[in-house]
């Protein structure tokens, strides 16, 4: 069994499945030779021209030459794209695409200056440069693929794998393109001499140069420069395929020459075999040799509607509209302009787009040429689209998926292994378009491909970002955790604590401050040992403030003691039988009121003792003295006064003086009236709960009105004691009208008693009947005494009743702050006055 390469040797060829035989119509352009077109004014070069997104490295205003880079890259199979003459850099802008779409795309648009002149060009020879130097000068020079597919060269000439096999595709299958084989004819020699280059990088067994057997001058050509070259005879021939569309596909061409069919989503490489157009290989010898970058190419201009149908060196970057403004381009109505040939090219919208890397024609048919686009009809099935697919595909599937935007379905059925070559819609009887739905299905795929890259690199980025933060995070923990390890090691090891320092400071301040004593700068110094003598401090002051509080209140109570004990001794003469204890629990204000009563009670016996023997007439005298008294008594009583001023120790004085004269009458008079005297006693001590509470309130001060009252008081006095001597010989009627004018007095105490009690609450009002009872026992004791006590009984109760009122009213009032410990008081005081009276009583009756 023969091998591939004896195979090859021998000149055994493979069919491809599918193809078509359209009209070739290459004998309108290939008939002359490749000719040259004046340089043109006006120049457009797409930035993104071939490969990856380019940068542009001149600005508007710049003054560029002849083969001059325009771009910077650092991309794998960024190419860049150079000046495809001297001139100036005119514009920057978006411009119209050489696509079906004409989409606009960032060109530089350069006016040239009509000098042509080139930059600095660097000439070498192959066995001068290495494998690498000549990649790099490949890639420099911005070389692709010049078939129509414009891939760049440097990466099919740094394949992975190694190769066996290089094709030369020369076989240039569509109709109407000549380009190729007029190269070949006038070029042989250069193409030859490109191969051995890509021979040089590749170190195939074999190279096989292609072409169909409808060009037979460029064979012969290719044949006589292969004999003229340097390489081997054995590993370079020439093979002569069968003319049939699309032959020149690279997979189909691969599959004829060797048999083998390469996989879906793969590429030859993979199976040890590169593809070159032989427009590729005489571009590549003139960039190593003679440093010539890719600015210009063979294009093929053709039709009925060109006067000058032909080959032209066309430049980069040169316009459609100029290039066939030079060939006598005389459009007619609806004039098409197709880029590529009739099967795989497309119709241009605009005229005012340049020429690239990849196109390698021109086409302007007239109208005889080409029918006018007819109308869609539907598919009806035939199947004829898969007979003539070169790559086995399902043409009618791949069409109703594209057609109902089910591009995820489409792509299912290999639609990106579909060439575009147009064989399905050249056999179609329904004349749909299949191939224009196709392209629009891998532009929606590429698109879609497209945004889910940059939905991932999104989320990368993101995920990144969120890992930054995250590191970011756990290193300023990290740090601060290190720096705390640091600082309690620092505090461990003896170093001083800032804010135990600050602390220290703070509570050594605010105990000087306390004691009034200057800082000492030794105190302030952050040090514990200052903190807690700051501490101790604070406890000792607190420990002295508490002492001097406890010796304020056993001050305090020593002198309520003592006070107490001061006021029974001056009221025993008059409560001897008051229980003591009772007393005892007096405050100091009632220990006040006391002496206060007593002296009230001394005052009225003197009285007493003085109106013995007074009669009726002059028992009337003193009962309006007292009665000229009282209201004075009330209003003084009833009004708050200030604190006692010297004042009102004169007047203290002077009643003093009075109890004294007073007391030195009452020894003159006669002894029945000793017992009389002590029912006075003992009357006056009945109102003693009321003059007590009264005193509470109303004897705080005196003011000047309450020393004339004093004076007057004063007065009748001793206006009583001049009538005591006149008064021996009272008669028994005489002794009623004092007790009428005691009722009348009563009714007026029980009025005012009545007005006045309103705010008393339940514990007062009983207090007023306890009284009120022992006014009434009073009464009748006085009505039960003998004859000859009568006059005295009635003195004693209207001197007693002389001082009721004011007495008793200002009690009303002023026992309405009383509170429960002053009751107990006072029913005492009232139980020691009962039993006064009974002894009393007892001694009347011995």
């Amino acid at each position: 069994m023969l091998t591939l390469l004896e195979q090859l040797d021998k000149g055994t060829l493979w069919r491809s499945p599918g193809g078509i035989h359209p009209p070739e119509l290459k004998s309108l352009s290939n008939q002359s030779t490749i000719a040259s077109l004046p340089l043109q004014s006006r120049f457009v070069i797409p930035v993104p021209l071939v490969g990856q997104q380019a940068t542009l490295s001149v600005k508007v205003g710049d003054s560029v030459l002849k083969g001059q880079p325009l771009t910077e890259g650092a991309g794998f199979i960024y190419l860049p794209v150079h000046a495809p003459t001297s001139g100036t850099v005119v514009a920057i802008e978006q411009h119209g695409s050489n696509h079906a779409s004409s989409l606009p795309v960032l060109s530089c648009i350069i006016e040239a200056d009509g000098l042509d002149t080139w930059c600095e060009l660097t000439s070498s020879k192959i066995e001068q440069l290495s494998k690498a130097d000549i990649l790099v000068k490949i890639k420099q020079a911005g070389i692709a693929g010049m078939g129509g597919a414009a891939f760049p060269s440097h990466v099919k000439l740094n394949p992975a794998s190694e190769i066996d096999l290089v094709i030369i595709n020369g076989v240039e299958c569509e109709p109407y393109i000549s380009a190729d084989d007029r190269l070949m004819r006038e070029f042989s020699d250069e193409i030859l001499t490109g191969i051995s280059i890509i021979h040089h990088l590749l170190n195939p067994q074999r190279i096989i140069i292609a072409i169909e057997d409808n060009k037979p001058e460029a064979a012969q050509a290719m044949e006589s420069a292969i004999r003229r070259s340097s390489l081997p005879n054995d590993m370079i021939r020439v093979t002569v395929i069968p003319t049939k569309y699309p032959s020149g596909g690279e997979k189909q061409l691969i599959q004829i020459i060797t048999g083998k069919e390469v996989p879906s989503g793969a590429i030859p490489a993979q199976l040890g075999i590169v593809v070159h157009n032989v427009g590729t290989a005489y571009a590549i010898q003139e960039a190593v040799l003679q440093g010539k970058p890719l600015i210009e190419r063979v294009v093929t201009l053709t039709g009925e509607s060109i006067g000058k149908p032909g080959n032209y060196w066309l430049r980069i970057g040169t316009t459609v509209e100029d290039a066939l403004s030079q060939v006598s381009f005389q459009p007619e109505s609806s004039q098409k302009v197709i880029v590529g040939g009739p099967m795989m090219g497309y119709a241009l919208a605009d005229l005012d787009v340049p020429i690239l890397k990849g196109t390698n024609c021109l086409l302007t048919p007239s109208q005889a040429e080409i029918a006018p686009d007819p109308d869609e009809k539907a598919c009806i099935r035939c199947g004829e689209c898969a007979v003539a697919c070169p790559a086995l595909l399902l043409p009618q599937q791949l069409f109703w998926h594209a057609k109902a935007e089910e591009y995820d379905k489409a792509a299912s059925f290999n639609l990106k292994d579909c060439i575009e070559c147009g064989c399905c819609s050249y056999v179609c009887p329904s004349d749909i378009p299949l191939v224009e739905y196709y392209r629009v299905a891998k532009s929606a795929l590429k698109n879609a491909a497209e945004e889910k890259l940059q939905a991932e690199q999104a989320k990368i980025r993101f995920e990144t970002r969120l890992q930054r933060l995250e590191d970011e995070k756990n290193a300023r923990e990290e740090k601060s955790k290190q720096a705390a390890a640091k600082r309690q090691a620092n505090m461990k090891s003896g170093e001083k604590d800032a804010v135990a320092a600050a602390m220290a400071r703070i509570a050594a301040k605010k105990a000087q401050a306390a004691e009034g004593i200057t800082a000492d700068p030794a105190a302030t110094t952050p040090d514990t040992t200052t903190t807690k003598a700051a501490i101790d401090a604070t406890s000792a002051k607190k420990t002295a403030v508490n002492a001097a509080i406890e010796r304020a209140k056993a001050k305090k109570a020593a002198l309520a003691t003592q006070s107490q004990k001061d006021n029974q001794s001056d009221v025993a003469t008059v409560t001897t039988d008051m229980p003591v204890d009772t007393i005892d629990r007096a405050n100091d204000k009632k220990a006040q009121i006391a002496a206060a009563i007593a002296r009230a009670k001394a005052k009225k016996a003197a009285l007493a003792n003085e109106s013995a023997e007074k009669n009726d007439v002059d028992a009337e005298q003193p009962n309006d003295t007292v009665n000229e008294v009282s209201p004075v008594n009330e209003t003084a009583t009833t009004s708050a006064v200030d604190p006692a001023d010297d004042k009102k120790a004169k007047i203290a004085a002077a009643v003093a003086k009075a109890k004294a004269r007073k007391a030195a009458l009452a020894g003159d008079s006669t002894e029945k009236n000793d017992v009389d005297g002590d029912q006075t006693s003992d009357t006056i001590s009945k109102v003693n709960p009321a003059i007590e509470v009264d005193t509470t309130i109303t004897a705080t001060s005196v003011d000047d009105k309450k020393a004339r009252i004093a004076a007057a008081v004063a007065k009748a006095k001793a206006k009583k004691a001049a009538l005591v001597g006149d008064s021996t010989e009272k008669n028994d009627v005489d002794g009623d009208q004092p007790s009428d004018t005691i009722n009348k007095v009563n009714r007026a105490i029980e009025i005012d008693i009545t007005i006045a009690v309103t705010p008393v609450d339940d514990k007062k009002a009983r207090i007023a009947a306890a009284v009120a009872k022992a006014k009434a026992k009073k009464a009748a004791l006085a009505s039960d005494s003998s004859a000859t006590n009568d006059v005295d009984g009635v003195q004693t109760r209207d001197t007693v009743n002389e001082v009721n009122p004011a007495i008793e009213i200002d009690t009303t009032i002023a026992a309405i702050p009383v509170d429960d410990k002053k009751a107990r008081i006072a029913a005492a005081v009232a139980k020691a006055k009962a039993k006064k009276l009974a002894n009393s009583a007892k001694q009347e009756e011995l």
